[in-house]
């Protein structure tokens, strides 16, 4: 749109970007599995954001921008909020990891600030509106990228002619994938396939073995292989019951999957009508949701459609807007 953009990542470059890239180390989080849990340090992310924030400090020139924009809390907030000489840009913080950091008052999210506020869904927009300068953007997906195709199992060693059902999730207790492996062990010849990794990876495993023999399969695909992934699909299934922004919906609904998971509100206000809804922890309406999504295989148009409402395009001028009203703004206000 104009803008002269830098992105400071720990990823490799990718060819044919419209911004800048700057490479900052960081410890993969698997290396963090078994490290202490202790404050501003609970997790295995939070040490892998830890590990990134001197790379960023070597790269980061705050002369060079007038605004900051960062999802992760709080180290790299506070990272691109330090004291410097001279004016600092502004800072926006986006609420993909959740919007405790603005809206509590806590352990260290008492020393969280902004100058504006992304809220991705509804929920955090009421929460936090009368005290940030917020704006309410969902994420968004490529559609250039995501959309429908033939399959590919072959490419990532799948079996072809069985009914194959896609979780991208990471193997955490919030994402329940333990769940999934029992609705889709209930639907007969069913395959699951898990694109993801983390410590519970183990534990799904055995629970695979025992529910699922030889109709398990779990994967660690590389972002540009993953819309070949969602085609070689036949249904998608996530049944996280707390997450910011579910992008997999999108990707999955871009890519013509149907999508099923549990009839929550965040989760509607995502997928509208096009998706297969099951009432939360109903695990007979579970199961027969997923039944419902394999036998609509193919034929989800207005999933499609209900993707383009996300499409980047889009969201990148509801970004392009907001991040200009907060550089002519100045510091927004707050409580």
């Amino acid at each position: 749109m104009g803008d002269e953009v830098t992105l400071i990542g720990s990823g490799p470059p990718r060819e044919g970007m419209p911004y800048r890239f700057l490479h900052a180390g960081a410890a993969v989080r698997e290396r963090f599995e078994r490290f202490p849990r202790l404050p501003t340090l609970r997790s295995e992310t939070a040490w892998e954001e830890a590990s990134f924030v001197p790379g960023l400090l070597r790269r980061y020139r705050p002369v060079d921008y007038d605004v900051t924009l960062t999802c992760s809390y709080p180290f790299t907030n506070w990272a691109l909020r330090r004291p410097t000489l001279g004016q600092r840009p502004r800072h926006v913080f986006v609420t993909q990891n959740g919007d405790w950091p603005a809206f509590s008052d806590q352990a260290e999210y008492r020393l969280f600030g902004c100058d504006g506020l992304v809220c991705i869904n509804p929920d955090y927009l009421e929460r936090n509106e009368e005290r940030w300068n917020c704006a309410l953007i969902p994420n968004g997906v490529d559609i250039a990228r995501f959309s429908p195709g033939p399959p590919a199992r072959e490419r990532f060693g799948l079996p072809a002619g069985v009914p194959l059902v896609l979780m991208v999730s990471a193997l955490i207790p919030s994402k329940n994938v333990g769940t999934g492996v029992e609705a889709v062990a209930a639907v007969p010849g069913a395959h699951l396939v898990v694109a993801g990794d983390g410590p519970l990876r183990e534990e799904v495993r055995r629970q695979a073995e025992q529910l699922l023999p030889g109709r398990y399969h779990q994967l660690r695909v590389a972002p540009d292989a993953m819309p070949d992934l969602y085609r070689s699909a036949d249904a998608f299934l996530h049944l996280s019951r707390d997450e910011s922004f579910g992008n997999v919906y999108v990707e999955a609904m871009a890519c013509g999957l149907p999508v099923v998971a549990y009839d929550l509100p965040r989760t509607r206000w995502i997928v509208g009508n096009a998706a297969f809804l099951a009432p939360d922890r109903g695990t007979a309406e579970l199961i027969a949701a997923l039944g419902r999504g394999l036998a609509a295989a193919g034929r989800c148009d207005a999933a499609v459609a209900r993707a383009q409402d996300f499409s980047w395009r889009r969201v990148a001028g509801l970004y392009r807007d907001f991040l200009g009203q907060v550089v002519e703004r100045g510091s927004a206000p707050h409580l």
